[in-house]
């Protein structure tokens, strides 16, 4: 990406009176910033149903721009990468959702598109319990599926119990932030954050000098829920936060699961209502979650190493099967929409593809339209 395109997106981030649904449809709709930039006087004929307070908006480019440049300045001064809606590091699985960010500033040396990453939120005031439950399950995790990327939101509570325990399991994890990289919150997390850095890493949307206002808080956990595959609720009151990020999951088709609690315990009230509405499959082992994501048939194949047993090669594929299958191995476990941009097929196409693939053994369907390779 040329450096007068990302000083453009930078920009369009900072023009007063754009919200994110608007920068973030102009910004599909013209392909980079430097379009939106050189169409800012002749945006109506671009857009024909324009508002004028959004023509308004996008002429004064002068403060934004030099924002831009101040933020540029620190990032590269500090290590922190910028990752624009399309580029090759930005979380791809985050780029399907309808609100995800146009920029994200990283800190860290974690691949943000590994082929397993799972989300575990819950409580600031956790428990010994959920503590508990947090040291078991991913400690079995760990043992299952060593390879997995643990994203929460570095709060207190269950957020950080979960980021503590993947660093000590030697799980990469990753903390989604409310505010820039140039601040911590709450600072008590720092040596934590720091140890992220060299292990994970740190994300946020939002350019240094950023508070961490209670709105942010809100707005950062459809990140946390996008990039991810599952999302876990330990703990959660009835109107927890931890509810929020669940919900958001949910509306991305995402896998949510929730801890089970004692019944009358105020802490556990949020996940036992989940369970008890449908919202949330109920979580007891990680052995129960790996199986349920699919995820045990990486286990299946180290077994049948292990004893010498040859597994059957797939059968003869078409051309448009083989394309599929492609990128599936790829990129691992896929929705429909994205195996279609990927193979450049049309979705219909992609269905009956799908399929047939399903029928022959290869490949099996999971929870949210995902699509697993089974070979």
């Amino acid at each position: 990406m040329s450096s007068q395109n990302l000083l453009h997106i930078l920009a369009l981030t900072r023009i007063s009176h754009l919200n994110l649904t608007t920068a973030l449809e102009l910004y599909r709709r013209l392909g980079s910033g430097t379009a939106i930039y050189e169409h800012r006087k002749d945006i109506a004929d671009i857009i024909p149903n324009c508002s004028p307070k959004l023509a308004s908006a996008l002429l004064d480019w002068g403060e934004p721009l030099h924002r831009a440049e101040v933020e540029v300045d620190y990032c590269e001064r500090n290590d922190i990468n910028i990752l624009c809606l399309g580029d090759v590091n930005y979380p791809e699985r985050l780029s399907e959702c309808p609100d995800a960010p146009i920029v994200l500033f990283y800190k860290g040396n974690a691949d943000l598109n590994q082929q397993k990453v799972v989300n575990i939120v819950g409580t600031r005031r956790s428990t010994q319990y959920g503590a508990d439950v947090i040291h078991r399950f991913i400690s079995d995790l760990r043992a299952l599926c060593p390879k997995v990327l643990v994203v929460s939101g570095l709060a207190y509570g269950i957020d950080i119990l979960a980021h503590r325990k993947a660093l000590a399991c030697g799980l990469e994890t990753i903390g989604v932030l409310a505010h820039g990289l140039d601040y911590l919150y709450p600072p008590v997390h720092r040596a934590t954050a720091n140890e992220m850095v060299s292990h994970g890493g740190l994300l946020t949307e939002y350019m240094t000098g950023t508070n961490a206002d209670k709105t942010n808080f809100i707005r950062r956990n459809r990140i946390v829920a996008g990039m991810s595959d599952a999302c876990i609720l330990v703990e959660s009151s009835a109107r927890g936060g931890g509810l929020i990020t669940a919900r958001i999951a949910q509306s991305y088709y995402r896998d949510v699961f929730a801890v089970p609690g004692r019944l009358g315990d105020e802490r556990s009230e949020g996940c036992n209502n989940l369970i008890r509405d449908n919202g949330a499959t109920l979580l007891t082992t990680a052995e129960n979650f790996v199986k349920s994501m699919g995820w045990d048939d990486e286990l299946l194949r180290g077994e049948a190493l292990t004893k010498g047993i040859e597994r059957q090669l797939f059968p003869n594929l078409t051309q448009e099967q083989t394309l599929l299958v492609d990128q599936l191995k790829k990129l691992g476990d896929l929705p429909i929409t994205i195996l279609s941009t990927k193979a450049g097929l049309p979705v219909h196409r992609v269905n009956s593809l799908l399929f047939e693939l399903e029928m022959a053994g290869v490949i099996k369907p999971l929870a949210g339209g995902v699509y697993h390779l089974l070979s």
